[in-house]
């Protein structure tokens, strides 16, 4: 099933791709990807020759009658893992401990180290735990992966995706095997995490900024939220004062009568 979406991707959007020859022929890798859209981990895998493993929540693989058996046929055909959320640690600690099976079993293992998609198509700070972590604990090199415009092909919220050619650029591998074993050094696990990002960062040309993704998306909501809370203020204050209006029109209007 991998290889029949894989063609009908490729043969729809056309994806152009650099630096295949990075890619291992054979042997365990880790393919660390700045994400901007929901298909990355999609377009990413149809290049390929290899199979590459990626994560996704396992309420993707469990949703019951006919939708549910055919999403669950789809994500595992494109190499998704299901990932229990559930725990003390949630899906951080299943998603290093299903990395690390992955690679330790010779595969080929996708992570996004932002942790989430991008919300305005810059690149943000990679998150220490998991790409590191899993790198460390393997000794497995890192493959930095730059996406180019799947924002625009499938911006978020966007169901139907929009027929236009993305790019893939695949960088040097990296070897952090001198730090293997030191996974549980914070410094350690941020130097190795920023090193991919600025990688990954010179591979896209998207503009960095140092902080984490997820706290751009709330500042954004709250922006957004205060916005929409300005706007239905003003529109209450706009209606007071026409009333106000309106009344004084009726008082003169009815002095002038009388």
């Amino acid at each position: 099933m991998k290889f029949s979406i894989g063609g009908s991707l490729k043969l729809a959007f056309r994806p152009w791709v650099e630096g295949l020859e990075n890619i291992p022929e054979r042997g365990p890798a880790i393919l660390a990807s700045n994400h901007l859209s929901f298909s990355d981990s999609f377009f990413l895998p149809a290049v390929l020759d290899r199979k590459v493993t990626f994560i996704a929540k396992a309420e993707y693989f469990t949703a019951p009658g006919v939708k549910g058996k055919l999403t669950a046929a789809f994500f595992k055909g494109v190499g998704q893992l299901p990932v229990d959320r559930s725990g003390a640690r949630g899906a951080g600690e299943a998603a290093i401990r299903a990395g690390i099976q992955v690679v330790e079993s010779g595969g080929l293992f996708g992570i996004y180290p932002e942790g989430t998609r991008s919300p305005d198509g810059r690149l943000y700070r990679g998150k220490p735990g998991g790409l590191a972590r899993v790198a460390l604990a393997t000794g497995a090199p890192v493959i930095p992966v730059a996406m180019i415009d799947t924002e625009k092909i499938q911006p978020p919220g966007q169901v139907m995706p929009k027929l236009m050619r993305p790019g893939i650029r695949i960088g040097k591998p990296l070897d952090f095997s001198r730090y293997q074993g030191m996974d549980g050094d914070r410094f350690i696990l941020r130097s190795v995490t920023d090193e991919v990002m600025y990688e990954i960062m010179k591979l896209s040309g998207q503009e960095y900024v140092d902080v984490y993704a997820t706290a751009a998306k709330r500042q954004i909501a709250d922006e957004a939220k205060a916005r929409a809370q300005e706007a239905k203020a003003g529109a209450e204050e706009a209606k007071r004062a026409q009333k106000q209006a309106t009344a004084s029109d009726e008082n003169g209007t009815e002095r002038s009568g009388a």
